[in-house]
This record gives structure tokens, sequence and C-alpha cells, in this order.
């Protein structure tokens, strides 16, 4: 009985293989710290993070983590990669051991229909992330 159960449950286990369009190999998320110009793109918004320390004795995070966390705000808004990725040092807050705040701009890839029908391509330069936000990145 207990082997059936652990078949059955096997599969629930399984974890779905995430694909991306494109990928930070050394940080195995499309995050990145650059503008990408060699295929246009549209902005979907600007994503910021908070990343904190468990305790005052822990490490600062690691530049893999501050990316895993901004992908994920990323990939909660449709995106394809999130660019122009900065992170500061670690602050302690009256809530936190130490936060490491971190912002980037969601991106989506342009298909081959909306690049053939003239849609033109966002670009990094010249764009205010303070303006969509409010805030201060």
């Amino acid at each position: 009985v207990a082997l059936a159960a652990t078949t059955i449950s096997a599969p629930a286990l399984a974890k779905k293989a995430a694909t991306h369009v494109m990928v930070n190999e050394e940080m195995g998320v499309p995050v990145f710290p650059y503008d990408i110009t060699d295929k246009p793109y549209k902005i979907v918004g600007v994503v910021t993070a908070g990343v904190r320390k468990a305790t005052i004795f822990s490490k600062e995070p690691s530049q893999k983590k501050i990316y895993a966390e901004l992908w994920e705000r990323g990939e909660k808004l449709g995106a394809d990669a999130v660019i122009g990725a900065k992170y500061g040092d670690s602050h302690m807050t009256a809530m936190s051991w130490g936060s490491t705040k971190a912002g980037g701009v969601a991106i989506k890839f342009l298909t081959e229909a909306e690049i053939a029908s003239g849609a033109k391509s966002d670009t990094l330069e010249g764009f205010n992330p303070e303006a969509w936000t409010g805030k201060k990145m």
C-alpha cells in the first residue's frame, strides 16, 4: 500500500521544467544587468525586490538570490526577461537584520507578427523607472 501511494504521488512531485526565451547562464534566470540590443522587446513594467537576511549573522544575499527574486516578480508580469538589473548594499532596518534593495525592467520580446507589422522596440536608453513607479530605484 505504501509503495502504491509513493508511485501515485511521484508525478505530483515532479517539477515542471522552466523554459526561457533567453537566460543568463551564470545566474540560471533571464535577468541581466544590461540592455538587450539584439532582440526587439516591449517594456511591461518595473520590478523591485527587497531581499532580507534571516539573522544578523547571515551572509549578504548573493547575486544569484537577488536575480531569482527579480525574476520571480518579472515572471508574474508575464515578462520574458528582466534587464537593467541593479542592487545595492544591505542595510539594517527596524524590521530586518539587513535588506538589499534591487530593481530592474521587465520586458516581453516582440513576436514575428509584431515585428512584421512594424511594432517598434523599446530600449532602456532614456527610460525612467521612477516615472513608472513613483519610487526612487
